[in-house]
């Protein structure tokens, strides 16, 4: 996870702000996501 990403997400949950947890959250899977379609598809390439 990205620093900038984990003080935003400590900071939300210090303050307790729920918005912004949820956006961070959607954030952090929206980047796992597209970081891992290209790894996959080449793992179900054909040999």
């Amino acid at each position: 996870m990205p620093q900038w990403l984990c003080n935003q997400l400590m900071r939300a949950f210090y303050n307790k702000n729920r918005r912004q947890i949820r956006l961070l959250n959607d954030c952090w899977f929206f980047y796992r996501t597209r970081r891992q379609e290209p790894d996959s598809t080449e793992s179900q390439l054909p040999q």
